[in-house]
């Protein structure tokens, strides 16, 4: 059987960087989760979303790494979108809402074309000592001594959020991926994401990302990810209450692959987070067919 895949990068600046997503749209089509998985597995992204139809959203969506299924991804999220909307199948200004495993969430497209998804609220989770994380970095746990704690954050995904006390000190991580993946068991996350508030423009933060277990060394953009590492920039004290409705960040210009993730909380007037909107720009969009 022929299958039709779409491949794009979403995240993007212009037409350059952003992170490659594969995107199957529904089309009929009956593909069982082992054919899903070749699917992701001859891509080779990082995740591949396949489109369904949902009886409790307008979408329902799945996303399969190379190696195994997710329960959701933020890029291959917005990249279905900015297919749909180059293909005339959803339109600026329109919200829609999707099924993931990770629970009914909200997608919209602005009107300068923008991708994006509401995510989950934010859950902060264990700390972890900067002696068990800066081996596997090849780092000393001096260089990880910033004022910040080592957590686990999740707005769907478990990540460990690691700071780095200045870009050099990112760009120079040596990343050990046996023990990034064995801690990743451990503390059953999808990876780490480092980050350095050490930026040269008005972003955020910069960051880089190692998700071993899933067979993806270091992914470009990731929008759970981001949108983890805001309300934890926030939750700590690192943004105030009026830096954190537009917000960009950094990623994947240690792998020569730039990409802009914007990010914004909504807060109650009691200064809680109750909503978390990432959201990008998508490019490069290619068809082609794979056979399984």
């Amino acid at each position: 059987m022929n299958v039709e895949v779409y491949t794009l990068n979403a995240f993007a600046i212009g037409d350059r960087g952003g992170n490659p997503a594969g995107v199957v749209l529904e089309n009929g089509l009956s593909l069982d989760d082992t054919e899903k998985q070749l699917i992701a597995k001859d891509l080779g992204f990082s995740e591949t979303a396949f489109m369904e139809k949902s009886l409790l959203a307008d979408y329902k969506i799945r996303f399969f790494t190379p190696t195994s299924e997710v329960d959701l991804c933020g890029h291959a999220t917005i990249a279905a979108f900015g297919l749909m909307r180059s293909l005339g199948l959803a339109e600026e200004g329109a919200f829609y809402r999707i099924e993931t495993k990770a629970g009914i969430l909200d997608v919209d497209i602005s009107s300068e074309v923008l991708v994006y998804l509401s995510q989950a609220l934010p859950q902060f989770l264990e700390r972890i000592s900067c002696e068990e994380i800066a081996p596997s970095l090849g780092m000393d746990a001096e260089d990880l001594e910033t004022g910040l704690p080592i957590q686990i954050v999740s707005t769907g995904l478990r990540d460990i959020l690691i700071p780095i006390r200045s870009r050099k000190l990112l760009n120079e991580v040596q990343p050990n991926f046996d023990a990034i993946t064995a801690i990743s068991k451990k503390y059953d996350v999808v990876g780490y994401h480092l980050f350095t508030l050490d930026t040269p423009d008005d972003a955020a933060a910069e960051c880089r990302n190692f998700a071993p277990l899933h067979d993806i060394p270091e992914e470009s953009a990731t929008g759970t990810s981001n949108g983890a590492l805001l309300c934890y920039l926030y939750q700590h004290g690192q943004r105030s209450l009026r830096e954190v409705e537009h917000v960009m960040i950094r990623q994947g210009y240690s792998m020569d692959c730039p990409s802009e993730i914007k990010v914004g909380l909504r807060l109650s007037e009691s200064g809680e987070i109750n909503q978390v909107r990432v959201g990008g720009a998508v490019a490069g969009i290619e068809r082609r067919q794979i056979m399984i």
